[in-house]
């Protein structure tokens, strides 16, 4: 049997468009004699639709599209995903379509991310079906990893997915499918969404295994694909890519694609990024250049009376690199006046974080005038790291539409730059990369005047936040119980900001919001 893949990149809520790529891709099919065509979970709706799964009329409307779809389907069978209202609620649905009749419904059976629960209902799982003479197992999303011992007459298994991305979870994906095609001695097919949803990015990279668990066919990530998978043709062993340059080369990848596809979705157009002369803003203007266009981008460069020379240069220089337009507005009078008009009710008190607050809260103001007046959106430029540990100020550095890469640790971010200047001939000036992480909003401030080495500090939040470890293991495993203590309580304290913060992209497989979500009223000390 041969099954075309049809990897698309849907709109939450855009039936109309969904149906549109999904006739097209069907008909793409049928030109190359497939037999059976495949699409993504909730290929209709586009996911994650949240509260719209509760509207009778949007379910009403992905099934009046199914007809629609059904009719296109004469000489090829289709398996399309769609949400469905049951008597029980709503479910994750595969549509099995043959001979322009839609004969089945195959509902998920685990909900298990966080972003379906309570708008999604369990149903009966994976079912039997003969298609075109050839038993399938059908599979709608997570049931895959966990549903084993199929019948023995089953020749393919079909799982049709929305895979979010996750730094590192390719790999464990993979995995899995080779192990379950190797073990149940069956071709496995999988197909996944790919493109941004606000805060996730699906990376695609849909597969199929041969019954020996070789892996023949992987095809784009983060790209709409198309393929061919002959269940009876031998096909090459293909290498899945799990290097550490790989790893990163998929990083930056899912966030361009993430990016780009907040402002394509959201009929946004420019970008607008505050430039200090530091490795974040770089990283995120040269994201956004590459996902938009250098001409869909501009810069504010405000230094304050703190800021050195060559941060303004360092700014500049990227600026030029990168070829967008900025401007330099210097923010010192405007900071003077706030501190002088502040002064009967602060004044006489010593320099503290009041001042240094008010400096990065002036540059969001300047930032979101130009968002107002020219239609630009603001691109935040944080970091996991210091997210975690509350080093941003609310409605200053934490402001913005969207946040690129605020799910990536500071020394993640050093990674990224590098490997930009590795495809972009160092469009990053090296003084950026050199330099020693500052926010410079007082004199000769250094982020390592109050922390460790960033290759530390990540190391310690990599293993409280991605792996749940306790700090008596960290400090077993050879950190400083101090420092261990201190990052702990940064982060315990600083939920509230979180909280606050803009969407920020997936990226790596433990996110604040979506696998991290702490009360924001919390005693417990653990």
């Amino acid at each position: 049997m041969k099954i075309a893949i049809a990897q698309l990149n849907y709109t939450i809520g855009d039936i109309d468009g969904n149906v549109s790529k999904i006739i097209d891709a069907i008909n793409k099919a049928k030109a190359r004699r497939a037999d059976l065509v495949i699409f993504a979970e909730q290929a209709v709706s586009g996911t994650p639709a949240f509260d719209l799964l509760r509207k009778t009329t949007f379910l009403e409307l992905c099934e009046d599209a199914l007809v629609e779809i059904a009719s296109c389907c004469d000489g090829i069978a289709a398996i399309v995903g769609l949400p469905m209202l049951t008597h029980d609620g709503t479910i994750s649905a595969a549509a099995l379509i043959q001979d322009r009749k839609v004969l089945r419904y195959v509902g998920k059976k685990y909900i298990t991310a966080r972003r379906e629960m309570g708008f999604l209902t369990p149903s009966k799982g994976y079912e039997y079906a003969t298609i075109k003479g050839h038993k399938c197992a059908i599979i709608v999303g997570d049931d895959l990893s966990r549903e084993r011992n199929y019948d023995q007459s089953v020749e393919t298994v079909i799982s049709i997915n929305a895979r979010k991305y996750g730094r590192g979870t390719m790999t464990y994906r993979y995995e899995l499918m080779r192990n379950l095609a190797f073990v149940e001695g069956k071709n496995l097919v999988m197909v996944n969404q790919v493109g941004g949803a606000t805060d996730i990015v699906y990376d695609g990279t849909s597969g199929a295994f041969d019954r020996r668990g070789n892996l023949v066919l992987m095809m784009k990530s983060f790209e709409e694909d198309f393929a061919l998978f002959d269940t009876e043709a031998a096909g090459e062993p293909v290498h899945v890519p799990s290097t550490y340059e790989s790893r990163t080369r998929m990083v930056y990848e899912a966030a361009c694609c993430g990016v780009r596809d907040f402002f394509r979705k959201n009929g946004y157009r420019k970008a607008c990024i505050g430039l200090s002369g530091g490795i974040d803003s770089a990283v995120v203007a040269a994201i956004a250049v590459e996902a938009l266009g250098r001409e869909h981008v501009r810069a504010l460069l405000m230094p304050s009376p703190f800021s050195s020379d060559h941060s303004v240069e360092d700014a500049k220089e990227l600026a030029l690199n990168l070829g967008i337009e900025y401007n330099v507005i210097p923010i010192n009078e405007i900071y003077r006046s706030v501190v002088n008009t502040l002064k009967p009710v602060i004044g006489g008190r010593e320099f503290d974080a009041t001042e240094e607050n008010i400096q990065t809260r002036i540059r969001t103001v300047l930032l979101m005038a130009v968002q107002n007046k020219s239609d630009y959106i603001l691109l935040n430029s944080s970091n996991k790291s210091e997210n975690a540990l509350g080093l941003c100020t609310l409605y200053g550095d934490t402001a913005g539409a969207f946040s690129p890469t605020g799910d990536l640790y500071k020394s993640e971010m050093y990674d990224v730059a590098r490997y930009i200047n590795r495809v972009h001939d160092n469009v990053i000036p090296e003084k950026i990369l050199d330099k020693e992480p500052s926010s410079e909003l007082h004199p000769g401030q250094k982020d390592s005047d109050i922390l460790p080495p960033y290759e530390v500090v990540d190391a310690i939040l990599y293993r409280m936040i991605e792996e749940g470890q306790h700090r008596e293991e960290i400090v077993n495993a050879g950190f400083d119980a101090e420092v261990v203590e201190k990052i702990h309580g940064m982060i315990m304290r600083n939920e509230k900001k979180r909280y606050q913060f803009p969407p920020v992209l997936r990226l790596s497989a433990c996110s604040f919001g979506h696998e991290r979500l702490m009360p924001l009223t919390n005693k417990y000390g653990d």
